[in-house]
This record gives structure tokens, sequence and C-alpha cells, in this order.
């Protein structure tokens, strides 16, 4: 395995603010003046960045975009084979969660070669913090689909995720996707709309998901969108009186009693010790 470390190169991930500059790292300002090559979405966004910033970026700039990433990937990797520092940037938070860069560090990863981040703002995690939802699990969704069909096929793996859940979506199409939602999970689960986060007009709306569809339908939104929605609540234990049948309909169908229980306890989530001696209880009454 070789130790690109002591050859000094390095692909370097580093988070961009999503909203307000005095987000941005003192690590990112230095990759931004040192790194031997910057990949970048845009690369207006580039300037305007660096110029905000008050940094001089030293090394050679080339566009990093979906439309272009798998051609670029062996490029920068070849860069941080020969020892030189890529810095990879989006226009906003992290590159690979939602943005480009995943392929780059795909290959990178393939060949062995050092990656490392330099981290920073990330609309996901804001907006996940300021819910009020919890946040000890929870998924990253990203974009669900335009087309409904698509949509309400993705939606429908999600009715029995429990997590709490994160979504981007464009402003013009939020009001669809908050119907899709309610359409899906109900319109009195718990959601949030988080709207232009550390922005100027930084908005967080909490409610139902049928009181946040009615004000999309209402509103015209602007800005970037994050969408957090509470996941689905923990089934109630069932009563093991309830499950005695089942377990003595597959006793009649020739199966052993403890594995009977076992196989309806595992089903219903209750204990299979419980479930076999209400078995057994039942029996000793009926008898």
């Amino acid at each position: 395995m070789r130790d690109t470390a002591a050859e000094g190169g390095a692909l370097v991930l580093a988070a961009t603010p999503i909203g307000n500059l005095r987000d941005a790292s003192e690590r990112l300002r230095e990759y931004l003046s040192s790194a031997d090559v910057v990949a970048v979405e845009d690369t207006r966004r580039l300037r305007t960045l660096a110029s905000g910033l008050g940094v001089s970026v030293g090394g050679r700039v080339v566009t990093n975009h979906d439309h272009n990433e798998a051609r670029r990937a062996e490029e920068l990797v070849e860069e941080v084979r020969a020892g030189r520092t890529v810095l990879l940037i989006s226009d906003a938070g992290m590159p690979t969660v939602s943005d480009p860069g995943f392929r780059v560090v795909e290959r990178a990863a393939e060949e062995g070669l050092r990656i490392t981040c330099a981290p920073g703002p990330s609309a996901v995690l804001s907006a996940l913090a300021v819910s009020g939802l919890p946040t000890d699990r929870f998924t990253f969704e990203g974009f669900i689909p335009r087309k409904a069909s698509d949509r309400r096929t993705r939606l429908r793996e999600l009715t029995g995720e429990r997590r709490t859940m994160v979504f981007y979506e464009a402003p013009h199409r939020l009001a669809a996707m908050l119907g899709a939602l309610v359409e899906t999970f109900g319109d009195e689960r718990r959601a949030v709309v988080a709207r232009e986060l550390t922005k100027l007009h930084e908005e967080v709306l909490r409610g139902t998901l049928g009181e946040l569809y009615v004000w999309a339908e209402h509103h015209q939104v602007r800005g970037e969108i994050a969408v957090v929605l509470a996941g689905a609540a923990e089934p109630e234990a069932a009563d093991p009186e309830d499950l005695t049948g089942e377990v003595e309909s597959l006793v009649a169908e020739g199966m052993r009693l403890k594995e009977a229980a076992g196989q309806v306890a595992e089903e219903n989530n209750v204990s299979k010790r419980d479930l076999y001696e209400a078995v057994l209880a039942e029996r000793s009454s009926d008898g």
C-alpha cells in the first residue's frame, strides 16, 4: 500500500458556505490559496467566493460538475497520484452530498490515495439540527423524483421508516412535493420546511404535513429548501394473549409448539417466552 501522505498527494473535500460567508473555515481559505488544483462546479461561483473571502486562488482551476465528472475523475486522481493537492469544492455545502464529487472520491479510494476533509457548512445537518425533530437517527433522501409515478414509488418505500428523514426540494416544486408526502404519510405527520438557511431571509416553518402543504400552496416560495420529516411511530406491542390463536393454527398444521410460538413472536415483535406461556395458560384454562 502506497503512503501518499508522505509523498504530499491528497484529495481534499472542503465545505463551502451555504449562504453566510462568515461560515467559511480557515482551512477552506488556506486550501484555496495553497492547493495545486482547485476543482469547482462553476468558476464564476469560485470567483465570487474567493473575492468575498479576500483570498487569491493559487492553483490551476478546473470544472467538475454533473456533466463531466466521470471524465474529470481520472484527471484529478492522476494529479493526486503525482503528489499534488487537489481541492474539490461544490457551489455550496459539502461535495458529494447531493453535489458532484463522488466519482472522484470513489476513484481515489480505489487507488488507495489520501482523501481528507475540511468540514463545514451542510444544509442537511443544519436543517436537521434546527428542526426540533429527533436527531439520534436520521436518513438523507435528497431530491425525490419529479415524475409523479416515480415519486409515489420512492415514498412508498419509506412508509415504515422510523428515522427522521431529510429531503431537498426546489422552491417551485415544494407544494407538489408536500402534497405527495401528505398522500403517503398522512396530513398529521410532523414536518419542517427550512428555507434559506444561514441567509438573510432564513425561515424555519414547523407543523404538520397538512399545515405546511396549505402554506406552500398559498405562498410564492423562493430560495434553497430542505424538508425534514418525522419518522414513523413505533408500532404498539401486541398482546401475547391475542396471538395464541395464530400459534395454535400453526400447531394444527404440524409445527411444534415452541417453533410455532417463536415464529409468531418474531413476526409480531413480542417475547417468545411470554407467548409460549400464554398458549399454555389458555390450554390449561380450556382444559
